[in-house]
């Protein structure tokens, strides 16, 4: 037997990612790579790396990132969480969500929003921006 069908009224046609792009960004203000280095020497932001291991292999490290798996974002950077990260201090941590070329970064800061970190944002351009800026990067 299957599920019933569900009878919440008109379907909505499906949702594209550059929509949902778009609309996730239109929630909070992105950083250019430039301001975000400068927030995290000033100890004002908490650079969060989720790209996969081969690319930071491959491409090196953002000095003084934490690093955390993709999959792992939500249970590391939840303050009330029982996995949550050192540096998840509070809901008022302003995180930067920094990935290879800014898109996956985008679902991840607004997923950091739905846990109440109202602060977190993701880089613009990502990693490669980062990079191309002449920003640190460390083997």
């Amino acid at each position: 037997m299957g599920r019933p069908a569900a009878t919440t009224g008109a379907a909505e046609p499906p949702q594209g990612i550059d929509d949902l792009l778009d609309r996730v960004r239109a929630g909070y203000e992105r950083i250019e790579p430039r301001e975000a280095y400068a927030a995290a020497e000033r100890g004002d932001a908490l650079l969060v790396d989720i790209r996969y291991a081969a690319l930071r292999e491959r491409d090196g490290l953002v000095p003084g990132a934490l690093v955390v798996e993709r999959n792992e974002l939500e249970w590391r950077l939840d303050p009330r969480g029982s996995h949550r990260a050192p540096e998840a201090t509070g809901h008022d941590l302003r995180v930067v969500v920094i990935c290879n070329e800014g898109y996956a970064s985008s679902l991840a800061a607004a997923s950091l929003h739905q846990l109440g970190l109202h602060r977190a944002t993701d880089l613009v351009g990502g990693f490669q921006a980062w990079r191309a800026a002449g920003l640190p990067v460390t083997p």
